[in-house]
């Protein structure tokens, strides 16, 4: 545990963050834990938000390092994650069920590995229905799940590299480094129409922000 002084001064904390939990639910727990060692109410921020369905490295800042959290969201972001071929979810990973179906007859390892040539460079994605980005103020997937129509507006991201890391249909594991603003979930959505079919993600883990590394992280924050 860091002492108080280091808290307040400004501390980066690394965390592999659950399955499950969200973004918000780790700064919390670290912040309350800060609360009842120290009876001390210390400012805390995470940079970077994770979905509940990831896991991986999560960035908590405390103190005056908190100034520097936009400056570590602007950095790239590397991923390994699953994604399932032959089928969608409207939320584009496994918090929905699969609704609609297509073939993967025609699907080769060779053309998953040419398909992810498509994706490198910088794109224009559409982020999910699902997701926390606000419009008029409300977050998207609150609207979504009211059954409301939701005008989602394409951003320009990019993909620094894609890389198939194992093939065993349906299921594709791969590696991928991007910038600030990219949506895995989209992107696998994206690589099934690319290929002529369906996909969704079915599991995401966040390994690296800039030179922050999941392996130096420390999830005793977590601990009763």
């Amino acid at each position: 545990m860091l002492t108080k002084e280091k808290l307040i001064e400004g501390s980066v904390i690394l965390i592999d963050k659950p399955l499950d939990w969200t973004s918000f639910d780790i700064a919390n727990k670290i912040k309350s834990k800060i609360k009842y060692t120290y009876n001390e109410k210390i400012k805390v921020g995470h940079a970077g938000t994770l979905d509940p369905k990831a896991t991986g490295l999560l960035i908590v800042c405390t103190g005056k390092a908190t100034k520097t959290i936009e400056q570590i969201q602007n950095q790239s972001k590397t991923y390994e994650g699953i994604l399932k071929l032959g089928a969608t979810t409207p939320c584009y990973d496994t918090e929905m069920e699969e609704t609609d179906f297509f073939s993967i007859n025609h699907i080769t390892q060779e053309l998953i590995k040419q398909t992810t040539n498509q994706f490198i460079g910088e794109i224009n994605q559409f982020p999910p229905i699902f997701s926390a980005i606000k419009l008029n103020g409300k977050k998207m997937y609150e609207l979504a799940r009211k059954g409301k129509e939701v005008e989602v507006k394409a951003r320009a991201i990019t993909i620094y590299s894609f890389e198939i890391i194992e093939i065993k249909m349906p299921f594709v594991s791969f590696e991928v480094k991007c910038s600030k603003g990219t949506y895995i979930r989209s992107l696998a959505n994206d690589f099934g129409k690319a290929l002529h079919s369906g996909a969704y993600l079915t599991s995401l883990k966040r390994t690296k922000i800039g030179e922050f590394d999941l392996l130096n992280a420390d999830n005793s924050w977590l601990d009763k």
